[in-house]
Parts: structure tokens; sequence; C-alpha cells
């Protein structure tokens, strides 16, 4: 995930799951900080300035398990997810102007 991507995060947020098949998922359950220093699993949520998700990692065990990056078009639409698996497998997948996979 590169440098770029990570400032434009601007706030971090915490939860239980996520629910959803279509990016991007929608994460649920929020969690105070103080919450998952006892949860062996969790979701690390990224959230920018329009409130829109722009990533996540899925946290087992202190390790990440899974990582979602999001960029989205100026209409508000997904336009690029990036998906990091387990074994650091990246997968990019990308949107028209209308959400639709390319």
């Amino acid at each position: 995930m590169d440098a770029a991507r990570d400032q434009r995060r601007e706030a971090l947020r915490f939860f239980v799951t996520y629910t959803g098949v279509k990016l991007p998922f929608k994460l649920v359950n929020e969690l105070q900080a103080g919450e998952v220093e006892n949860r062996n699993t969790y979701f690390r949520g990224y959230f920018d300035t329009q409130d829109r998700l722009s990533g996540f990692d899925k946290l087992a065990y202190g390790e990440i398990e899974l990582a979602h990056r999001y960029t989205y078009h100026d209409n508000g639409k997904l336009s690029a997810a990036e998906i990091t698996d387990i074994d650091g497998e990246t997968t990019l997948l990308v949107f028209d102007t209308e959400g639709n996979a390319q």
C-alpha cells in the first residue's frame, strides 16, 4: 500500500465485522479503540475526509489477514479496489464512472 494513499486517510475506526458482497464492503458494529485490545479478530477501517471507506485491514491475532484499499471517482462511485490476501497476493479491480467492473 503506497504512502500517498495512506496520507489521504483521515480517520481510523475499529469494527467487529463487515457486511455485503459488493465493493466497497461496509464495516459494521463499531468498536472504541480500547475495545480492540482484548479481541483476537477485528477490522481497522480508514475513512477519507468525506467519510468514505478508503480501506481496511482485517487483523487476526495481531497479523493483517486481509487488506482492501479503495479509490473513488469524482462522482463518489468506486474507481478501484486493491485487495491483498493473507499470502500477500494483490488483486487490482478497476471500475468505470458508474461503478461497473471493467
